[in-house]
């Protein structure tokens, strides 16, 4: 398994406040990390310590496992793209022209590389077309935005709320860019959002940040686990309960804080029955989590 990047107690201060604490993420190659918390939680500051866009209080950043204290760094932050907060474009200049600038910024030589970018992102049609930036879309800007970043042919993409203030229209075209560029040109995401349920159809691994602190990293499969339907039981002897229960439903079973969860589209009867032949019953809640209900759970510090 290949990290190409990591966070280690990542710390960030300014003056006497303390906006990230010791934050440690891991994106996987190929993963869609998608990287969650309420406005100000710290995602903007830790994308902007990852790029080198400022410097951290503690802690330190790896890119393809290099420390950001090994000289080297410089190099493997050159195979890194980002949109940070919104698309550093010129709103006078043409979407060419705006590419035009980056390229010879990044001394590149291919030049059919800005048609290539403007393909990979739709908007292809805009190669002969004048119009200035500022006339665009919102949708469209974010785009452009991308296809700036790509054209240093980027191995980690870093996108900071790329789906903000966008309608449903661009909310959904915006995601299937997303995974085209994961699934077909192998890039790696690591997108910021203030809304998990903007993720969920795209992202891969999520970690929750919430007042600087990292509250939890959690692929989709374990997600989609936790979001299952389940009974949650507390019996007046816990062990027993979870014993009881493991030796009929198996892999389903799971201790939950202070009870015993069973996952699953199971017989609620039938786990009453089975607990009840061995312990007295003290809890019992039937539920089911969706996305919203345990981002909510999380941010509020409880257990699922």
């Amino acid at each position: 398994m290949e990290y190409i990047l990591k966070t280690v107690n990542l710390s960030k201060k300014y003056k006497n406040k303390l906006v990230l604490d010791k934050v440690n993420i891991s994106v996987k190659r190929g993963d869609v990390y998608g990287f969650v918390g309420e406005n100000g939680s710290g995602k903007t500051t830790v994308i902007r310590l990852v790029c080198g866009l400022i410097n951290s209080s503690g802690g330190g950043v790896e890119l393809f496992g290099v420390k950001d204290t090994d000289p080297a760094i410089s190099a493997q932050r050159k195979k890194i793209g980002a949109v940070v907060e919104t698309p550093s474009i010129y709103l006078n200049m043409s979407a060419v022209d705006n590419l035009k600038m980056q390229y010879d910024i990044l001394g590149l030589k291919n030049p059919d590389k800005i048609a290539e970018v403007l393909e990979e992102v739709g908007l292809s049609y805009l190669i002969n077309d004048k119009k200035h930036a500022g006339n665009f879309s919102l949708g469209m800007r974010q785009r452009l935005g991308i296809a700036m970043a790509l054209l240093c042919e980027p191995e980690l993409l870093i996108l900071d709320e790329p789906m903000n203030g966008l309608d449903p229209t661009g909310i959904v075209e915006m995601r299937e860019l997303i995974l085209k560029l994961n699934r077909e040109k192998n890039v790696t995401f690591l997108i910021s959002s203030h809304i998990l349920t903007e993720l969920s159809l795209v992202a891969t691994t999520y970690g929750i940040i919430s007042k600087g602190k990292l509250i939890t990293e959690i692929s989709a499969q374990e997600l989609q686990r936790a979001c299952e339907r389940s009974v949650y039981l507390q019996a007046d002897d816990n062990a027993k309960l979870y014993e009881v229960l493991k030796a009929r439903f198996g892999e389903n079973v799971k201790v939950d804080g202070a009870g015993v969860r069973v996952y699953g589209n199971i017989d609620l009867n039938g786990v009453l029955a089975c607990a009840m032949q061995e312990c007295k019953l003290i809890t019992v809640d039937n539920s089911r989590f969706g996305i919203e209900e345990y981002y909510l759970s999380i941010m509020g510090g409880g257990r699922v």
